[in-house]
């Protein structure tokens, strides 16, 4: 379905590739790596966005320079980091821009109500897009990605940070959201995340980008953990239960020096007490030494 063959790109600093990778129809990718790796010129590559400067980019064994903007529009959507709006515009009409690329499209009012309520957003019919808050923003712009993708069979969706601004139940729910929706359809899923987390339990291959190089593309599995730590130069833990995986960072002795400069404790509290005011004082917290 989507083929990198060879692809270099050098934005400022930044030399990303060689890449030749492969994605099939219905696969979902976590592409992961430290800020500044590279994840987002990666996917606007993958997009048409940029052409790289070496190599090319195939959909359907056509490189992306020869799609018209129509047909590409038809066939993959995208989710960009930044989601402003230069008007004041509807909900409804934001959502509606992801069908633009279609003509006579009749049941395009349905369809964007059913896209804002896949997104969690069916409640913010009617607002004005800039009286949003971030996050009510991203559930807008992902249910225009929705729209854009509802009739389309074995598509491409791209998305660039998608969980940020989200509380951690909206992420969780969201992230559902979207894997249902490409498996639905047979989409393919390529995410830009910073949430460990949601990559190891939500996607079936995971690009390790670090420094513009790819330093794997692997599994998902346990087994991943050394290349996480090699990832992020971070000591990390591995936590597995029956509802998935968990990675933490690994918690670190406190030093002689910090014990030291640690308050001493008081003494233990025995009822409401008032402070200034007479506003209750809350009692202190209590250090688990176990």
């Amino acid at each position: 379905m989507l083929t990198l063959e060879q692809i270099r790109q050098t934005q400022g600093r930044l030399h990303l590739g060689p890449l030749s990778l492969t994605v099939r129809a219905g696969e979902r990718v976590a592409i992961l790596g430290p800020s500044g790796a590279g994840k987002s010129t990666l996917l606007r590559l993958l997009s048409g966005e940029l052409a790289p400067q070496q190599g090319q980019v195939l959909l359907d064994e056509l490189p992306l320079r020869r799609w018209t903007s129509a047909a590409l529009a038809r066939r993959r959507a995208v989710l960009p980091q930044q989601h402003g709006v230069a008007f004041g515009l509807p909900v409804e009409l934001v959502v509606a821009l992801g069908r633009v690329a279609r003509a006579d499209d009749e049941p395009q009012s349905r369809i964007v109500r059913q896209a804002l309520a896949q997104a969690h957003a069916e409640h913010l019919l009617g607002r004005r897009f800039d009286t949003l808050s971030g996050g009510e923003q991203a559930r807008v712009q992902l249910a225009r990605v929705f729209a854009q993708a509802w009739d389309t069979r074995d598509g491409l969706l791209l998305v660039d940070e998608p969980l940020a601004a989200l509380d951690p139940g909206l992420s969780l729910a969201l992230m559902d959201a979207m894997s249902a929706f490409a498996q639905e359809r047979g989409h393919a899923l390529i995410a830009v995340l910073h949430d460990l987390n949601a990559a190891l339990n939500g996607f079936d291959r995971l690009w390790l980008l670090r420094e513009g190089r790819l330093l794997a593309d692997c599994a998902p599995l346990p087994a991943v953990l050394p290349l996480l730590e090699q990832l992020y130069e971070l000591p990390l833990r591995l936590l597995h239960d029956e509802q998935g995986f968990a990675v933490l960072p690994r918690g670190r002795a406190p030093t002689q020096a910090g014990l030291a400069r640690e308050p001493a404790r008081g003494p233990a509290w025995n009822g409401p007490a008032s402070g200034p005011r007479g506003r209750p004082l809350a009692p202190p917290l209590q250090r688990d030494d176990a």
